[in-house]
């Protein structure tokens, strides 16, 4: 296919491959932010191609894997009850809350819908103006204009039988919160490209003086992959801390002016609880108060919720790079994407669920 295949080009690959081992020589760790760079990494054996000196590490690119346990609950909650069509992503659904999670909900006859935009979710609202309509609204800042759009949209045009549930997070705090641990590891980034294609690059930028890394804003695709890190190691190599982007077919260094406008409009930045991680300050967005009245977790009186993880799960330890999934006692055994303990099982981006499908028990 046109636009893919070229950049799951073998011989490609191999080239970029090779000047990565001329290029390394003194052990380095590399994170890489987005789950879906984890997959493309683990599904075509990227790290095998590499040099044993250079670690690469997961990192907490999954808004699956980071939704606090508390929110799938209210989700739960929401869905479960009788008046209430609850729309939501589809990976969603296989999430374990605390104690249930929404594909058993529907399972037992609520109302929970598949969509793949929140218009749609609008729309049945408009459609359903007896039943309270809930659109389920997780990502980082890659789906916050829609969700912004929808949440517009319905206030322009009087729709008030739609809310969202709001599970929003944002990737340059959680990298900074990443630096700042003393336990931190990572020498480098790859940052997430479709994340820079809204938000642009600028906000890596203080990141990369302020901690002396090296970011490379990066693709999806091996070849990216592969540049990417190439790039990343250069840098590290020759003692230099900048932001780069491997990936200028698609991010401009101001990133979508006009989404990244929309989102200012509906949504503020708040203080936002990632899963297995705990609370990271100014990371996450909010509805604005000229909105709140579309805050489902208000609407619906849910605002107080505490839950514990799995004692199993060790998550938290592998979306921050301190850990891989095949170094949990868990993983395969007490954790598999039919019977997970946390969200990384289970998320079409969840580093665990990669590395299951792609290695097995490894």
């Amino acid at each position: 296919m046109k636009y893919v295949d070229e950049y799951r080009d073998g011989k490609l690959a191999g080239q970029f491959a090779d000047a990565i081992k001329r290029t390394v020589t003194k052990p380095w760790t590399v994170m890489e932010v987005c789950g879906g760079q984890t997959h493309a990494i683990v599904r075509f054996g990227l790290d095998e191609l590499l040099p044993s000196s250079l670690n690469l590490i997961h990192g907490p690119g999954c808004p699956v894997c980071v939704t606090p346990l508390e929110l799938i609950d209210q989700a739960v909650e929401i869905a479960s009850l009788e008046n209430v069509i609850f729309c939501s992503f589809g990976d969603m659904l296989r999430v374990p809350g605390s104690r249930r999670d929404l594909f058993s909900v529907k399972a037992s006859g609520g109302d929970v819908r598949i969509l793949y935009s929140p218009l749609d979710a609008l729309a049945i609202a408009s459609e359903n103006p007896r039943k309270e309509v809930v659109f389920f609204a997780v990502g980082f800042e890659t789906t916050a204009p829609a969700h912004a759009m929808a949440v517009k949209q319905a206030w322009e045009r009087g729709i008030r039988n739609f809310s969202i549930l709001v599970s929003h997070v944002l990737v340059p705090p959680a990298m900074e919160a990443i630096l700042a641990s003393p336990h931190n590891r990572v020498q480098g980034f790859l940052a997430a490209g479709h994340v820079c294609t809204v938000m642009g690059y600028t906000e890596y930028e203080p990141l990369a003086r302020k901690y002396k890394v090296p970011i490379v804003v990066t693709g999806f695709e091996p070849s990216d992959i592969l540049q990417g890190l190439f790039m990343c190691v250069k840098q590290l190599e020759e003692g230099r801390t900048e932001v780069e982007n491997q990936y200028a077919r698609s991010v401009k260094r101001e990133g979508n002016r006009k989404a990244r406008e929309t989102v200012r409009e509906v949504f503020q930045v708040i203080p936002r609880k990632w899963r297995g991680i705990g609370e990271i300050p100014k990371s996450g967005l909010g509805l604005r108060e000229k909105y709140a009245v579309m805050d489902a977790a208000k609407r619906f009186n849910l605002t107080s919720y505490e839950a514990e993880e799995s004692p199993d799960c060790i998550s938290g330890l592998i979306l921050q790079g301190l850990k891989k999934p095949d170094e949990c006692p868990a993983f395969g055994k007490k954790c598999t994407p039919e019977h997970p303990l946390g969200a990384t099982m289970v998320s079409s981006e969840g580093a665990c669920a990669a590395y299951y499908r792609y290695r097995g028990s490894r």
